[in-house]
């Protein structure tokens, strides 16, 4: 199977035992879904709140692409 290098970006509590940025390999097909499954970012414990790809909304179920540049962000809240 064919390997797609992939940029991921984590932001705020998402980086928290983590990393901020990383260059990372994964098979054809993978999803954001995929990536956040891996790393245990799930909506039960960190909701998310914005899923970007090369600074686009997209949808979990979104087919990486070689190069792309992944980046979540967690729900702010505040008042």
């Amino acid at each position: 199977m064919q390997e797609i290098n992939i940029t991921v970006k984590l932001f705020a509590q998402y980086r928290d035992d983590r990393f901020k940025v990383e260059q990372r390999v994964y098979k054809s097909g993978t999803t954001p879904k995929d990536i956040m499954d891996e790393l245990g970012i799930s909506e039960h414990k960190l909701p998310l709140g914005v899923l970007m790809v090369n600074s686009r909304h997209e949808k979990e179920e979104y087919v990486l692409q070689e190069g792309d540049v992944l980046a979540l962000f967690p729900k702010v809240g505040g008042g």
